[in-house]
């Protein structure tokens, strides 16, 4: 009798170990299919975003600039003082006139075989010389004038008119805001659903606001030490209070299909 009580108390001790197990396993299956998101933070930031440098030593003599100021392409940035470089490039000009009157002469000396084969192409050497002169003055000059790539923003200025910098040193900072996206770091077992185009929102907190966006690409290398990638979006109904640097948390559901 007691081996019977103890056969039938070790098969309910089994049944209810079974029964554990098979409930901790659907129990993790449905914890696989949902997505965490609570701790995904994404960034807004500009897709086409420059800190511009200055390409000459020099006093800067003009840069009416402040920061937030709109700005179209090609638009004056900053001027240089440059009056050396104008100077340096006329006494260029005036040696390049001169070269070629003498090249000139020289040709017709040559069809009167009053000089040489040498004297005429020294003459053109002569010419080409103050050519390249004249040249590289003017891709000195141009480097006068620092003019914006692209239609954005003034972010940051780094100097202040008539401040004397070095040829390298950062003036400032220009955003496209017309092109934002968002960028966020998942986890790597994302990859095998989060695909180009998938929809997700976005709680920017600085607005308080959803936003409708969009997966653009997703980044080639997992970091193997968190195990996770770099993922770039763009917002769908973007408008003009969205502004580089705000951030949110992101809303994201996993498709099932």
């Amino acid at each position: 009798m007691k081996s019977l009580s103890l056969s039938l108390s070790l098969l309910l001790l089994l049944l209810l170990l079974v029964s554990s197990v098979v409930s901790g396993y659907v129990c993790a299956n449905e914890v696989d299919s949902l997505i965490d998101t609570s701790s995904i933070r994404a960034q807004i930031v500009a897709k086409h975003h420059a800190v511009l440098s200055a390409e000459m030593t020099g006093r800067i003599n003009r840069m009416q600039l402040r920061e937030g100021q709109k700005l179209d392409k090609g638009e004056l940035l900053v001027a240089f003082d440059c009056d050396i470089q104008k100077a340096q490039l006329s006494k260029a000009k005036a040696q390049q006139s001169a070269s070629r009157n003498t090249l000139s002469g020289h040709r017709r000396m040559a069809e009167l075989n009053a000089i040489g084969e040498v004297e005429l192409e020294n003459s053109r050497l002569e010419l080409a010389k103050s050519q390249a002169d004249v040249d590289y003055l003017n891709a000195q000059i141009k480097r006068c004038e620092l003019r914006a790539p692209y239609s954005g923003v003034i972010a940051d200025l780094m100097v202040n008119e008539h401040e004397f910098i070095q040829i390298g040193s950062p003036i400032l900072e220009i955003l496209d805001t017309s092109e934002l996206q968002v960028e966020f770091i998942a986890p790597s077992s994302w990859i095998s659903w989060l695909k180009p185009g998938y929809p997700f929102s976005i709680l920017v907190e600085d607005t308080g606001k959803i936003y409708q966006s969009e997966v653009s690409y997703i980044g080639a290398k997992v970091d193997a030490v968190s195990q996770s990638i770099k993922v770039v979006a763009r917002i769908s109904d973007l408008n003009e209070e969205i502004r580089p640097g705000m951030s949110g948390q992101i809303q994201m559901v996993q498709d099932q299909k």
